[in-house]
């Protein structure tokens, strides 16, 4: 959900939002997320279905891209050079 600064009623989905499951244009139990600003992209650590997913922030997403895949994610970071860091909590890495 994206919320604008201030307003706490109306959140507008902008990743998943087609209930719990496994396809590519929905989420399960989503645990971090962190924004892509050079692609405009939210990277979202989906711990139930064991991946890492890109969502476009782009109008007319439908679907994430996955990134990595087998995966226990957990927790997720990126720094200033767009090196992504994903926890994995099964390999304790």
């Amino acid at each position: 959900m994206q919320w604008k600064n201030g307003d706490t009623t109306n959140g507008q989905v902008v990743a998943g939002g087609n209930g719990a499951g496994r396809g590519l244009h929905q989420l399960y139990l989503p645990t971090d997320v962190v924004i892509d600003k050079e692609t405009d992209s939210l990277i979202i650590c989906d711990e139930n279905n064991r991946r890492v997913v890109r969502w476009s922030r782009r109008s007319g997403t439908t679907q994430g891209e996955i990134l990595i895949d087998k995966i226990a994610c957990w927790g997720l970071a990126m720094d200033e050079q767009r090196y992504l860091y994903v926890s994995d909590y099964v390999q304790s890495e």
